[in-house]
């Protein structure tokens, strides 16, 4: 049922996959991350500063973006096991993808589609006194970023599990061919950030905002046919049909029979098919496990099922493991979305930040919107070094021949956000001392010649090494984890955990600027849009207090959990 076969569905008989198919697809995913890092830096200051949105408000927008963008990979996941395969669920939503990003690109390029520019000083931007888009204007603004978003829902869930497809399972070095897959994959994810956050923010300024999404857009195309041009070297996996129907079907036969007793006179056994072909497309058989013994009444066979049954009253063992297995993997995703949630609100906050610290670098200005590069170098430096300073040193302390098993690579990432979340806190609350005593509390867009943005990195680097052991090891566990034929759904639960956290953050900030502030009587919130008379520090350590609680309910969930 695993067999590998080839774009027609016939089972491969010469050399294919390997390392070189998947460098074409690591092309695919590194300018799909460049398209959506370039999004999210620079929408935020297009809404406000071309679309005349106030900041808040293009910063919730954009969080809802990348949320949808995320946490409808679930639709790509299931398209792509049930019907497509993860390359044709590529292939049409990449193209997809294409098509909403040429639309923004037109949106930036043709003045129809902006409010008039003229007459709109900064300080008629702060004031909110510019011309506002027109409801139209927004409206098709908002549905070619979702266009992006649906584009980018198919691509994400089934890239990476298509990538490790690649890989032989029955070679004996397979799990480290898997393990450095991943590395390799989440390092094509940051070389596409570092390029969002350089390339497209210098085109932006020397060019303007229509090339610097044209040139994302370019990127995309680009990459399509670099995707195609590997279509020889493909290995594919069958799909297996609908997840969601083989899912339902355990559910409604447990049901069915829940009153029915494993010690009845009735009772023949367990069902499943004989021989080693699995019932299920694109899937070996699985063994019975003892969890969640209630859905073991699916596969209760009686006398009465005869030997034709109903796949609504009696299931396989394998379709129930199936089943079992993807209510085990919940918890560790959803234990990720507090991460995510950090992230999101750093995409934001810490750009607003640096508006009013010194971006010097010697005599280079670096621009606000280049400060997320920051992340994306230290997870490049941590990844180059992984294997020659990272694992052995995690080998001494675990003992484990990877240097540290999946989960726990999960859990250093957790910690170590939080490490860097509450540092973010500490040194916001001095910055916004700074700013009072030295009289820059009213001018919050003013630099500080005095304060440098690179105390920042501090809590960029932090957040950038939590990120690469948290996403990397949570991809490769859900990726062995997950049943054969339901990888790409497996991998669109980091997806959807990235897109709660989006949600989360808005979420969030939403309650934090109704509990904390009061307008009329002249009480500004924690995320006043004066970030001197705001509260950063105080949501910093916020989600320090949420992390910390997050990660005792991951330690939980980690010791619990059994491997495959």
């Amino acid at each position: 049922g695993t067999t590998p076969v080839n774009i027609r569905g016939q089972p491969i008989l010469s050399k294919t996959g390997g390392w070189v198919a998947a460098f074409f697809i690591f092309g695919n995913e590194m300018a799909e991350r460049m398209a959506y890092f370039g999004l999210s830096v620079n929408m935020v200051v297009f809404m406000f500063y071309v679309m005349h949105r106030p900041f808040a408000s293009s910063a919730n927008a954009v969080n809802n973006f990348l949320g949808i963008s995320q946490a409808s990979s679930v639709l790509g996941g299931f398209i792509a096991d049930a019907y497509l395969g993860r390359y044709w669920t590529i292939a049409i939503f990449a193209t997809i993808y294409l098509i909403g990003l040429t639309g923004i690109t037109l949106c930036a390029t043709m003045s129809i589609f902006v409010p008039r520019q003229d007459h709109c000083s900064q300080l008629s931007l702060l004031l909110g006194s510019c011309e506002q888009a027109k409801p139209w204007q927004m409206l098709y603004l908002y549905v070619v970023l979702y266009i992006t978003a649906f584009g980018a829902a198919g691509i994400r869930p089934c890239v990476s599990s298509f990538g490790a497809d690649q890989f032989d399972e029955r070679s004996k070095d397979y799990r480290t061919l898997l393990d450095r897959f991943f590395n390799f994959f989440y390092l094509s994810v940051t070389l596409g950030a570092i390029v969002a956050f350089t390339m497209v923010v210098y085109i932006q300024m020397e060019h303007g905002w229509g090339s610097a999404f044209g040139s994302l857009a370019i990127a995309m195309g680009i990459s399509n046919m670099v995707f195609f041009l590997g279509t020889p070297l493909y290995r594919h996996r069958l799909p297996g049909g609908s997840p969601l129907t083989r899912v339902a079907q355990v559910l409604v036969a447990a049901f069915r029979k829940r009153n029915a007793s494993f010690s009845s006179s009735e009772f023949v056994g367990l069902y499943e098919l004989p021989g080693k072909r699995s019932a299920i497309k694109g899937s070996g058989k699985i063994l019975h496990t003892d969890d969640f013994r209630c859905l073991d009444k699916a596969a209760l066979q009686l006398r009465e099922d005869g030997t034709d049954p109903n796949p609504w009253r009696l299931c396989t063992v394998t379709q129930v493991e199936e089943v079992k297995i993807l209510l085990k993997l919940v918890p560790i995703p959803t234990c990720t979305i507090m991460l995510n949630l950090i992230l999101t609100e750093y995409l934001t906050l810490s750009v607003q930040q640096a508006y009013t610290l010194n971006t010097h670098m010697g005599r280079l200005k670096l621009p606000v919107t280049c400060m997320p590069v920051f992340p994306g170098l230290s997870i490049f430096l941590i990844l180059s070094l992984y294997y020659s300073v990272f694992t052995p040193l995690f080998r001494r302390i675990t003992g484990h021949p990877h240097g540290a098993s999946q989960l726990q690579r999960v859990g250093i990432g957790l910690a170590v956000s939080i490490l860097s979340v509450g540092w973010a806190g500490i040194f916001e609350r001095y910055r916004r001392n700074y700013a009072i005593e030295h009289g820059y509390e009213s001018i919050f867009l003013t630099a500080m010649p005095d304060l440098s943005a690179f105390w920042l990195l501090i809590q960029y680097c932090l957040i950038g090494i939590g990120e690469v052991f948290c996403i990397v090891g949570l991809l490769e566990f859900l990726y062995e984890e997950a049943p054969d034929a339901m990888r790409s759904v497996g991998s669109a639960y980091a997806a959807v955990a990235g897109g709660l956290g989006c949600f989360a953050a808005t979420i969030l900030n939403n309650i934090v600027k109704s509990v904390t502030g009061n307008e009329a009587e002249g009480h500004p919130s924690w995320l006043s849009q004066n970030i001197n008379t705001g509260r950063f520090d105080h949501l910093y350590w916020l989600l320090a207090g949420l992390g910390v609680i997050n990660f005792c309910a991951f330690l939980y969930f980690a010791r619990r959990y059994k491997y495959r």
